[in-house]
């Protein structure tokens, strides 16, 4: 054994010594043999904390609603000699978290096998590494360049769509019942909110002092109105506001917190840590509600590791969920990228309410939205809205295109169901969410259960009416085929769900409001699992014709049409 072979053993040794001992023990090594490392401690024993002190009353309120405890082992720091040690070995520890009791750090593989030998480690393990490809789809939002110039005056054809993008998810109906966010706390998590503070579309939130708190994880300081501008798009369609008083999103009467978690171009590990540590602060300050237009796909993992486990911001969103709070966010743009296509992370874990986007002239699945299943099978996304919006960007407004904005008029529309039933548990929203798609009980891998509709929400507590039947299955010629019924053969102006949206139009844009009603179809194997997925549109009455063969074996052939929704097993 060479010497410096017992010198780093002897120094593994040392290491289990007391604290006051270690100071002592570091040894400096080259930074580019660094890497960085995930470190768990095995307990908090003699860690308490004060609920009161330590958390937001807006956390105290939430908690109570949802029936938890004022707080729990998760929530107590970390043991502050377990920190030290790891301090006495690398001053680099770049994240201290509460909710895994665990610390991040960049460290040489001597040190970290170091960190092993040292009393209260649990684990210490390097991140999980995979062939860095060409850049990809891992940030859900566009380049963040300054804009050549001032942006140029809304279109009429923008306009309607300023009007539209609200007004398909019930605006009308959540205005006149006085739910526009009222009492609700929202994050929003992003890579920058460049001029929010100091566009016209947000004054009236800073009127009223309606952002809570703001905080960028990345610079650690609280202005977070440098970097990108892609965040101060986001809280457009949640509370942006147009110079005629139209609202671009559903909840422009909630508060805000805004976390700077992203960098254009950055190191992957830092973002997922900020993340991670937004969420423990938005905990903290009384969120009930995150929106996280952002993701990561192949610049991190493979397309099987999107299980809902892997990544630290998965787990990090599930405990969030834990916490009481919804945690929305965006499926992703790799729809038409033949290297990934699924929804990335976080948005494949299970408790996240995860969005993909629709085309508002067909209202149909947008080709760049990202589609489902998660790995293993899992239904995402779960619901959608337009992926083409009207937002706030530095010096006016533009249209602009993305999961990133379906993402937080969904929140939006969550932050008004909620206000309606305020004690409802977290998870319980999240399925009347579901239910509240235009598609339920109907599902596919492109558009989830469909756009929310508010009229799912307007009469809490009472059974929607069955709808009738629109269609008939016919077994003939071993095959079976799908009949439009006569009644339902002449389609509307508009299709189902989305009737009420002409009301709210003049009569110059009601032809813009939606396309004719489509048919959906699938056939899903015994499983459940969703082996083809189809839209068709209507044009006649015998619309579709499936020989027997091509059933999965025990499986299904399951159809939607104008709001009714059955099945046909094979025998």
């Amino acid at each position: 054994m060479r010497f410096r072979e017992y010198l780093i053993l002897w120094l593994g040794l040392l290491a289990g010594l007391p604290a006051a001992a270690q100071h002592l023990a570091p040894v400096a090594a080259p930074a580019a043999s660094a890497a960085r490392y995930w470190v768990t401690f095995r307990d908090k024993a003699g860690q308490t904390l004060q609920p009161s002190a330590y958390f937001d009353p807006a956390a105290q309120a939430r908690r109570r609603r949802q029936h938890l405890p004022a707080a729990d082992s998760t929530d107590f720091p970390v043991r502050p000699d377990y920190l030290a040690r790891v301090q006495a070995l690398t001053d680099s520890v770049t994240l201290v978290s509460r909710w895994f009791n665990a610390v991040a750090c960049r460290a040489t593989a001597a040190q970290a096998a170091r960190m092993r030998l040292l009393p209260g480690v649990r684990s210490v393990e390097t991140w999980p590494e995979r062939p860095m490809l060409p850049a990809g789809a891992h940030q859900l939002q566009r380049p963040a360049v300054p804009p050549a110039g001032s942006p140029a005056p809304l279109s009429p054809a923008d306009l309607v769509l300023a009007r539209r993008q609200t007004a398909v998810l019930g605006a009308t109906g959540f205005r006149q019942a006085g739910q526009q966010g009222q009492g609700l706390r929202i994050a929003v998590f992003d890579v920058g909110f460049r001029a929010t503070d100091t566009h016209p579309a947000f004054a009236h939130l800073y009127r009223r002092r309606a952002i809570a708190a703001t905080y960028d994880f990345l610079r650690r300081t609280p202005d977070v109105y440098r970097g990108g501008s892609h965040g101060t798009e986001v809280l457009s369609c949640l509370a942006g506001q147009l110079p005629d008083s139209t609202f671009l999103g559903l909840a422009p009467a909630a508060e805000f917190l805004l976390a700077r978690t992203e960098q254009q171009g950055s190191e992957l590990y830092a973002e997922e840590e900020a993340w991670l540590a937004a969420a423990e602060w938005a905990d903290r300050n009384g969120a009930d509600i995150i929106n996280s237009s952002l993701g990561y796909t192949d610049r991190r993992y493979f397309p099987e590791q999107m299980n809902g486990r892997a990544s630290l911001v998965a787990r990090a969103a599930a405990i969030a969920v834990r916490k009481g709070i919804l945690v929305v966010n965006a499926a992703g743009n790799a729809g038409d990228d033949p290297r990934w296509r699924i929804v990335g992370t976080p948005a494949d874990a299970d408790s996240v309410l995860t969005v993909g986007g629709l085309a508002p002239d067909t209202f149909l699945h947008l080709s760049f939205s990202s589609y489902g299943p998660a790995a293993g099978g899992r239904l995402k996304p779960n619901l959608s809205a337009f992926g083409v919006a009207i937002t706030a960007v530095p010096g006016g407004f533009e249209r602009v295109e993305g999961t990133s904005f379906a993402s937080p008029l969904v929140a939006g529309f969550a932050a008004c169901a909620w206000q309606q039933q305020r004690d409802l548990p977290v998870m319980a929203l999240f399925a009347r969410l579901q239910q509240a798609g235009h598609l339920y009980p109907y599902f596919d891998y492109a558009h989830g259960y469909g756009l929310p509709r508010a009229a799912a929400f307007s009469a809490a507590g009472q059974p929607a009416a069955a709808p009738d039947s629109t269609f008939d299955f016919l077994v003939a010629d071993s095959a079976v085929s799908v009949i439009i019924r006569p009644e339902a053969a002449v389609v509307p102006a508009y299709s189902l769900p989305l009737e009420a949206v002409a009301e709210s139009l003049d009569d110059s844009n009601a032809a813009a409001v939606g396309p004719l009603a489509p048919l959906y179809w699938q056939l899903r194997d015994a499983s459940g699992f969703i082996t083809r997925y189809e839209v068709l549109e209507v044009s006649q009455r015998a619309i579709l014709r499936v020989p027997l063969r091509q059933l999965p074996a025990g499986g299904t052939l399951r159809v939607h049409y104008r709001g009714y929704t059955a099945s046909f097993s094979a025998l």
